[in-house]
Protein backbone atom coordinates (compact mmCIF):
# COMPACT_ATOMS: atom_id res chain seq x y z
CA UNK A 1 0.00 0.00 0.00
CA UNK A 2 1.61 2.92 -1.40
CA UNK A 3 0.76 6.55 -0.95
CA UNK A 4 1.79 7.62 -4.32
CA UNK A 5 -0.80 5.26 -5.79
CA UNK A 6 -3.92 6.92 -4.42
CA UNK A 7 -6.49 8.84 -6.34
CA UNK A 8 -6.76 12.00 -4.17
CA UNK A 9 -9.60 13.98 -5.84
CA UNK A 10 -10.81 17.48 -3.94
CA UNK A 11 -11.77 16.93 -0.09
CA UNK A 12 -14.15 19.79 -0.51
CA UNK A 13 -18.13 19.43 -0.31
CA UNK A 14 -20.38 20.76 -2.97
CA UNK A 15 -24.30 21.21 -3.72
CA UNK A 16 -23.98 17.69 -6.38
CA UNK A 17 -22.39 16.55 -3.02
CA UNK A 18 -25.99 16.00 -1.53
CA UNK A 19 -28.26 14.13 -3.91
CA UNK A 20 -30.18 10.90 -3.44
CA UNK A 21 -29.36 8.97 0.14
CA UNK A 22 -26.40 10.89 0.97
CA UNK A 23 -28.33 14.46 0.41
CA UNK A 24 -29.92 12.91 3.72
CA UNK A 25 -27.10 13.81 5.42
CA UNK A 26 -25.59 17.64 4.84
CA UNK A 27 -23.73 18.41 7.92
CA UNK A 28 -21.28 21.36 7.73
CA UNK A 29 -17.68 20.03 7.26
CA UNK A 30 -16.58 17.04 5.95
CA UNK A 31 -14.85 15.61 2.72
CA UNK A 32 -17.99 14.28 -0.08
CA UNK A 33 -18.48 10.02 -0.21
CA UNK A 34 -17.39 10.59 -3.90
CA UNK A 35 -13.67 11.47 -2.16
CA UNK A 36 -13.97 8.72 0.59
CA UNK A 37 -13.96 6.24 -2.21
CA UNK A 38 -12.13 7.36 -4.64
CA UNK A 39 -9.36 7.09 -2.09
CA UNK A 40 -10.42 3.45 -0.35
CA UNK A 41 -10.54 2.52 -4.15
CA UNK A 42 -7.09 2.78 -4.93
CA UNK A 43 -5.49 2.11 -1.66
CA UNK A 44 -4.81 -1.68 -2.54
CA UNK A 45 -6.35 -2.66 0.84
CA UNK A 46 -7.09 -6.25 1.28
CA UNK A 47 -10.56 -7.52 1.81
CA UNK A 48 -10.12 -8.14 5.87
CA UNK A 49 -8.49 -4.73 6.40
CA UNK A 50 -9.84 -2.45 9.48
CA UNK A 51 -10.82 1.68 7.91
CA UNK A 52 -11.05 3.83 10.78
CA UNK A 53 -11.80 7.76 11.39
CA UNK A 54 -11.61 8.85 14.33
CA UNK A 55 -14.08 12.03 14.08
CA UNK A 56 -16.51 10.36 12.09
CA UNK A 57 -19.08 12.75 11.80
CA UNK A 58 -21.89 12.32 9.63
CA UNK A 59 -20.20 9.30 8.75
CA UNK A 60 -18.53 9.57 5.51
CA UNK A 61 -15.82 7.01 5.85
CA UNK A 62 -17.78 4.59 7.37
CA UNK A 63 -20.70 4.80 5.04
CA UNK A 64 -17.78 4.32 1.93
CA UNK A 65 -16.29 1.41 3.63
CA UNK A 66 -19.13 -0.65 4.28
CA UNK A 67 -20.25 0.06 0.74
CA UNK A 68 -16.57 -1.00 -0.42
CA UNK A 69 -16.80 -4.20 1.98
CA UNK A 70 -14.16 -2.98 4.35
CA UNK A 71 -15.00 -3.63 8.46
CA UNK A 72 -14.78 0.04 9.43
CA UNK A 73 -14.92 1.58 12.85
CA UNK A 74 -15.91 5.50 13.76
CA UNK A 75 -15.34 7.82 16.87
CA UNK A 76 -17.61 10.78 17.33
CA UNK A 77 -18.07 12.28 21.32
CA UNK A 78 -21.22 13.86 19.76
CA UNK A 79 -24.37 11.66 20.49
CA UNK A 80 -26.07 13.47 17.63
CA UNK A 81 -23.67 12.62 14.98
CA UNK A 82 -23.34 9.20 15.94
CA UNK A 83 -27.23 8.53 15.77
CA UNK A 84 -26.75 10.26 12.05
CA UNK A 85 -24.06 8.30 11.17
CA UNK A 86 -25.71 5.18 12.42
CA UNK A 87 -28.57 5.97 9.98
CA UNK A 88 -26.45 6.28 7.52
CA UNK A 89 -25.50 2.62 6.81
CA UNK A 90 -28.69 1.58 6.93
CA UNK A 91 -29.76 -0.94 4.25
CA UNK A 92 -31.34 -1.10 0.76
CA UNK A 93 -33.41 -4.20 2.41
CA UNK A 94 -34.55 -1.97 5.19
CA UNK A 95 -36.12 0.71 3.07
CA UNK A 96 -39.85 -1.20 3.06
CA UNK A 97 -40.10 -1.05 7.02
CA UNK A 98 -39.38 2.64 7.16
CA UNK A 99 -42.88 3.96 6.20
CA UNK A 100 -45.34 1.30 8.58
CA UNK A 101 -42.93 1.74 11.07
CA UNK A 102 -43.52 5.99 10.96
CA UNK A 103 -47.31 5.21 11.05
CA UNK A 104 -47.51 3.35 14.08
CA UNK A 105 -45.19 5.12 15.63
CA UNK A 106 -47.54 8.15 14.89
CA UNK A 107 -50.99 6.38 15.68
CA UNK A 108 -49.12 5.52 19.08
CA UNK A 109 -48.64 9.11 19.88
CA UNK A 110 -52.25 9.82 19.24
CA UNK A 111 -52.75 7.89 22.84
CA UNK A 112 -50.80 10.23 24.82
CA UNK A 113 -52.35 12.79 27.12
CA UNK A 114 -49.74 13.27 29.34
CA UNK A 115 -48.08 17.06 29.62
CA UNK A 116 -44.66 17.92 28.49
CA UNK A 117 -42.13 19.09 31.58
CA UNK A 118 -40.91 22.53 32.09
CA UNK A 119 -37.51 21.44 31.69
CA UNK A 120 -38.70 20.13 28.12
CA UNK A 121 -35.37 21.31 26.05
CA UNK A 122 -37.44 21.56 22.74
CA UNK A 123 -39.02 24.54 24.81
CA UNK A 124 -36.10 26.71 23.72
CA UNK A 125 -37.68 27.18 19.99
CA UNK A 126 -41.12 25.26 20.24
CA UNK A 127 -44.07 26.82 21.67
CA UNK A 128 -45.76 24.26 24.37
CA UNK A 129 -48.09 22.10 21.85
CA UNK A 130 -45.44 21.76 19.73
CA UNK A 131 -42.61 20.69 21.43
CA UNK A 132 -44.99 18.21 23.08
CA UNK A 133 -46.10 16.82 19.85
CA UNK A 134 -42.04 16.47 18.78
CA UNK A 135 -41.11 14.85 22.15
CA UNK A 136 -44.11 12.34 21.49
CA UNK A 137 -43.31 11.27 18.64
CA UNK A 138 -39.63 11.15 19.89
CA UNK A 139 -40.60 8.88 22.44
CA UNK A 140 -42.97 6.21 20.22
CA UNK A 141 -39.42 5.91 18.24
CA UNK A 142 -37.56 4.94 21.54
CA UNK A 143 -40.33 2.96 22.99
CA UNK A 144 -40.75 0.75 19.77
CA UNK A 145 -37.34 0.53 18.81
CA UNK A 146 -34.61 1.02 21.10
CA UNK A 147 -34.08 -1.47 23.67
CA UNK A 148 -31.89 -2.57 26.54
CA UNK A 149 -28.73 -3.28 24.86
CA UNK A 150 -28.79 0.45 24.31
CA UNK A 151 -30.80 1.83 27.23
CA UNK A 152 -29.62 0.13 30.26
CA UNK A 153 -28.97 1.25 33.77
CA UNK A 154 -25.33 1.34 32.73
CA UNK A 155 -25.85 4.54 31.08
CA UNK A 156 -26.43 4.84 26.95
CA UNK A 157 -24.82 2.40 24.53
CA UNK A 158 -25.04 4.17 20.81
CA UNK A 159 -23.34 1.79 18.68
CA UNK A 160 -26.06 -0.43 19.75
CA UNK A 161 -28.92 1.64 18.22
CA UNK A 162 -30.56 -0.18 15.24
CA UNK A 163 -29.95 1.64 11.73
CA UNK A 164 -34.05 1.73 11.26
CA UNK A 165 -34.56 3.74 14.52
CA UNK A 166 -31.26 6.36 13.82
CA UNK A 167 -32.69 7.01 10.64
CA UNK A 168 -36.50 7.85 11.97
CA UNK A 169 -34.38 9.95 14.30
CA UNK A 170 -32.76 11.77 11.75
CA UNK A 171 -35.53 12.07 9.88
CA UNK A 172 -37.39 13.76 13.10
CA UNK A 173 -33.84 16.02 13.44
CA UNK A 174 -34.48 17.19 9.90
CA UNK A 175 -38.26 18.50 10.65
CA UNK A 176 -37.24 20.17 13.19
CA UNK A 177 -34.35 21.75 12.08
CA UNK A 178 -36.88 22.97 8.85
CA UNK A 179 -38.77 24.63 11.26
CA UNK A 180 -36.28 26.72 13.31
CA UNK A 181 -34.99 27.89 10.04
CA UNK A 182 -36.03 31.50 11.91
CA UNK A 183 -33.34 30.91 14.37
CA UNK A 184 -30.58 30.16 12.22
CA UNK A 185 -27.42 32.84 12.41
CA UNK A 186 -25.46 33.69 9.63
CA UNK A 187 -22.57 31.20 10.42
CA UNK A 188 -23.82 28.43 8.70
CA UNK A 189 -22.95 25.79 11.84
CA UNK A 190 -25.53 27.55 14.17
CA UNK A 191 -29.04 27.90 15.81
CA UNK A 192 -29.26 30.24 18.26
CA UNK A 193 -31.29 29.70 21.42
CA UNK A 194 -33.70 32.71 21.12
CA UNK A 195 -34.76 35.29 24.03
CA UNK A 196 -36.97 34.56 26.80
CA UNK A 197 -39.39 37.24 25.26
CA UNK A 198 -39.10 35.97 21.93
CA UNK A 199 -42.44 34.18 20.19
CA UNK A 200 -41.19 30.68 19.60
CA UNK A 201 -42.43 28.36 17.00
CA UNK A 202 -45.95 27.14 17.00
CA UNK A 203 -47.13 24.23 14.92
CA UNK A 204 -49.91 21.89 14.45
CA UNK A 205 -49.59 18.55 15.69
CA UNK A 206 -51.27 17.25 12.49
CA UNK A 207 -48.84 19.26 10.17
CA UNK A 208 -46.06 18.35 12.31
CA UNK A 209 -46.90 14.35 11.77
CA UNK A 210 -47.31 15.14 7.97
CA UNK A 211 -43.68 16.76 7.33
CA UNK A 212 -42.44 13.26 9.93
CA UNK A 213 -44.29 10.78 7.65
CA UNK A 214 -43.71 13.01 4.31
CA UNK A 215 -39.98 13.00 5.47
CA UNK A 216 -39.82 9.21 6.10
CA UNK A 217 -41.10 8.37 2.68
CA UNK A 218 -38.58 10.29 1.09
CA UNK A 219 -35.70 8.64 2.76
CA UNK A 220 -37.35 4.96 2.13
CA UNK A 221 -37.69 6.00 -1.70
CA UNK A 222 -33.49 6.84 -1.91
CA UNK A 223 -32.43 4.07 -0.10
CA UNK A 224 -34.44 1.82 -2.37
CA UNK A 225 -32.05 2.66 -5.27
CA UNK A 226 -28.94 2.73 -2.62
CA UNK A 227 -26.50 -0.27 -2.28
CA UNK A 228 -26.48 -3.03 -0.03
CA UNK A 229 -23.84 -2.60 2.72
CA UNK A 230 -21.13 -5.07 2.47
CA UNK A 231 -18.77 -4.29 5.12
CA UNK A 232 -19.93 -4.37 9.22
CA UNK A 233 -19.41 -0.92 10.78
CA UNK A 234 -18.74 -0.07 14.12
CA UNK A 235 -19.69 3.78 15.40
CA UNK A 236 -18.80 4.65 18.74
CA UNK A 237 -19.39 7.59 21.07
CA UNK A 238 -15.78 8.03 22.11
CA UNK A 239 -12.71 11.18 22.19
CA UNK A 240 -10.80 10.98 20.16
CA UNK A 241 -7.85 12.12 21.71
CA UNK A 242 -8.44 9.40 24.94
CA UNK A 243 -9.67 6.32 23.66
CA UNK A 244 -8.12 4.27 21.05
CA UNK A 245 -8.41 0.82 19.42
CA UNK A 246 -6.07 -2.12 19.96
CA UNK A 247 -2.16 -1.61 19.28
CA UNK A 248 -1.62 -2.09 15.77
CA UNK A 249 -4.49 -3.26 14.18
CA UNK A 250 -6.14 -0.77 12.22
CA UNK A 251 -4.89 -0.82 7.81
CA UNK A 252 -5.97 2.87 7.25
CA UNK A 253 -7.22 6.07 8.73
CA UNK A 254 -9.27 8.25 6.71
CA UNK A 255 -10.40 11.24 8.24
CA UNK A 256 -10.62 15.26 9.07
CA UNK A 257 -10.40 16.70 12.49
CA UNK A 258 -12.20 19.52 13.57
CA UNK A 259 -11.16 22.72 11.74
CA UNK A 260 -9.76 25.53 14.31
CA UNK A 261 -11.97 28.28 13.28
CA UNK A 262 -14.11 28.02 16.38
CA UNK A 263 -16.93 26.50 14.97
CA UNK A 264 -18.92 25.48 17.97
CA UNK A 265 -19.87 21.93 16.85
CA UNK A 266 -22.39 21.06 20.03
CA UNK A 267 -24.12 24.22 19.25
CA UNK A 268 -24.12 23.45 15.55
CA UNK A 269 -26.86 20.43 16.53
CA UNK A 270 -28.51 21.94 19.73
CA UNK A 271 -31.66 20.69 18.08
CA UNK A 272 -30.49 17.15 17.93
CA UNK A 273 -29.65 17.00 21.41
CA UNK A 274 -31.99 18.60 22.40
CA UNK A 275 -34.48 15.88 20.63
CA UNK A 276 -32.03 13.07 22.10
CA UNK A 277 -31.94 14.86 25.84
CA UNK A 278 -33.90 11.95 27.59
CA UNK A 279 -32.34 8.79 26.37
CA UNK A 280 -28.85 11.06 27.20
CA UNK A 281 -29.48 12.90 30.28
CA UNK A 282 -26.38 14.55 28.80
CA UNK A 283 -24.90 18.03 30.42
CA UNK A 284 -24.78 19.78 27.13
CA UNK A 285 -22.30 22.27 28.56
CA UNK A 286 -20.20 19.26 29.74
CA UNK A 287 -20.33 18.13 26.04
CA UNK A 288 -18.95 21.48 24.70
CA UNK A 289 -16.30 21.53 26.73
CA UNK A 290 -14.66 18.34 26.03
CA UNK A 291 -15.15 18.62 21.98
CA UNK A 292 -12.17 19.42 20.17
CA UNK A 293 -12.93 23.17 19.02
CA UNK A 294 -14.59 23.59 21.87
CA UNK A 295 -15.24 27.94 22.15
CA UNK A 296 -15.09 27.70 26.02
CA UNK A 297 -12.05 28.30 27.57
CA UNK A 298 -10.57 25.06 29.10
CA UNK A 299 -11.08 24.29 33.49
CA UNK A 300 -7.35 23.77 34.02
CA UNK A 301 -4.48 25.62 32.54
CA UNK A 302 -2.50 24.32 29.45
CA UNK A 303 0.82 25.13 28.62
CA UNK A 304 2.34 25.07 25.01
CA UNK A 305 4.54 21.74 24.18
CA UNK A 306 7.59 21.81 22.20
CA UNK A 307 6.45 18.56 21.19
CA UNK A 308 3.32 20.26 19.04
CA UNK A 309 5.73 21.82 16.79
CA UNK A 310 7.75 24.97 15.78
CA UNK A 311 4.92 25.77 13.51
CA UNK A 312 2.27 25.72 15.91
CA UNK A 313 4.46 27.56 18.93
CA UNK A 314 5.14 29.89 16.93
CA UNK A 315 1.56 30.63 16.11
CA UNK A 316 0.20 30.69 19.71
CA UNK A 317 3.14 33.06 20.85
CA UNK A 318 1.58 35.07 17.91
CA UNK A 319 -1.80 34.90 19.31
CA UNK A 320 -0.80 35.96 22.59
CA UNK A 321 0.76 38.84 21.63
CA UNK A 322 -1.15 39.88 19.14
CA UNK A 323 -2.58 43.66 20.08
CA UNK A 324 -6.72 42.65 19.27
CA UNK A 325 -8.87 42.44 22.69
CA UNK A 326 -8.66 38.84 24.67
CA UNK A 327 -6.03 37.67 22.37
CA UNK A 328 -3.58 37.20 25.36
CA UNK A 329 -6.10 35.51 27.21
CA UNK A 330 -9.60 33.82 25.70
CA UNK A 331 -8.35 33.30 22.27
CA UNK A 332 -5.03 31.70 23.24
CA UNK A 333 -6.35 29.60 25.68
CA UNK A 334 -9.20 28.02 23.43
CA UNK A 335 -5.92 27.33 20.59
CA UNK A 336 -3.93 25.78 23.49
CA UNK A 337 -6.89 23.65 23.92
CA UNK A 338 -7.26 22.79 20.42
CA UNK A 339 -3.25 21.78 19.66
CA UNK A 340 -3.77 20.14 22.57
CA UNK A 341 -6.28 17.52 21.73
CA UNK A 342 -5.04 17.55 18.23
CA UNK A 343 -1.45 16.42 18.76
CA UNK A 344 -3.06 13.91 21.75
CA UNK A 345 -5.39 12.65 19.25
CA UNK A 346 -2.41 11.98 16.64
CA UNK A 347 -0.68 9.72 18.95
CA UNK A 348 -3.88 7.61 19.43
CA UNK A 349 -3.68 7.21 15.89
CA UNK A 350 0.16 6.50 15.73
CA UNK A 351 -0.67 3.50 18.22
CA UNK A 352 -3.72 1.79 16.64
CA UNK A 353 -2.50 1.99 13.18
CA UNK A 354 -0.49 -1.15 11.66
CA UNK A 355 3.63 -0.51 11.57
CA UNK A 356 2.91 -0.41 7.45
CA UNK A 357 -0.54 1.27 7.68
CA UNK A 358 -1.53 4.86 6.15
CA UNK A 359 -3.42 7.69 7.66
CA UNK A 360 -4.97 10.34 5.31
CA UNK A 361 -6.01 13.62 6.99
CA UNK A 362 -7.86 16.36 5.59
CA UNK A 363 -7.49 19.10 6.94
CA UNK A 364 -8.29 23.02 6.47
CA UNK A 365 -6.15 26.26 7.11
CA UNK A 366 -7.58 29.66 8.18
CA UNK A 367 -6.63 32.63 9.84
CA UNK A 368 -6.94 34.33 13.11
CA UNK A 369 -7.71 38.21 12.66
CA UNK A 370 -4.09 38.55 10.62
CA UNK A 371 -2.26 35.53 11.65
CA UNK A 372 -1.88 32.46 8.77
CA UNK A 373 -3.15 29.14 11.24
CA UNK A 374 -1.21 27.06 8.91
CA UNK A 375 -2.96 23.82 10.33
CA UNK A 376 -1.42 21.42 7.12
CA UNK A 377 1.94 22.19 8.31
CA UNK A 378 1.47 22.05 12.35
CA UNK A 379 -0.47 18.71 11.68
CA UNK A 380 2.40 17.19 9.65
CA UNK A 381 5.09 18.17 12.54
CA UNK A 382 2.27 16.85 14.91
CA UNK A 383 2.20 13.61 13.40
CA UNK A 384 6.00 13.16 12.63
CA UNK A 385 6.49 13.99 16.44
CA UNK A 386 3.76 11.03 16.97
CA UNK A 387 6.40 8.82 14.97
CA UNK A 388 4.50 8.94 11.84
CA UNK A 389 6.36 9.74 8.32
CA UNK A 390 4.69 12.36 5.99
CA UNK A 391 4.76 10.77 2.83
CA UNK A 392 2.40 12.83 0.53
CA UNK A 393 0.82 16.55 0.45
CA UNK A 394 -1.93 17.40 -1.60
CA UNK A 395 -2.99 21.08 -1.70
CA UNK A 396 -6.52 22.55 -2.95
CA UNK A 397 -7.50 26.06 -3.36
CA UNK A 398 -10.77 27.10 -2.44
CA UNK A 399 -12.68 30.34 -3.34
CA UNK A 400 -15.85 29.61 -0.68
CA UNK A 401 -14.98 30.33 3.08
CA UNK A 402 -16.36 31.76 5.74
CA UNK A 403 -14.39 34.48 5.60
CA UNK A 404 -16.88 37.08 4.90
CA UNK A 405 -19.67 36.17 8.01
CA UNK A 406 -18.00 39.25 9.71
CA UNK A 407 -18.78 42.19 7.64
CA UNK A 408 -16.34 44.21 10.08
CA UNK A 409 -13.14 41.72 9.63
CA UNK A 410 -10.38 42.79 6.82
Amino acid sequence: MLAHDLDITSPKRNSRSNNAWEGFFPYYAGFPESFASRILSTCGLSSDSLIFDPWNGSGTTTYASSKLGFSSVGFDINPAMVVIGRARLLAASEADSLVPLCKKILLSSHARRDEILPTEPLLAWFGPQTAKSIRFIEEGICSHLVGRTTISDGGVRLENLSGIAAALYVALFSICRSMCLRFRTSNPTWFRVPAARERRISISRSRIEDLFLRFVASMSEALHGGNEQLGTSTIRLADSSVTTLDAETVDLVLTSPPYCTRIDYAAATRVELGILAPMLGTNSSNLRRKMMGSIQVPETPIEPNSKWGKTCVNFLDSVRGHSSKASASYYHKTHLDYFEKLFSSFNVLSTCLKRDGLAIVVVQDSYYKNLHNDLAEIASEMASAASMILTRREDFFSTRSMSGINGRSR
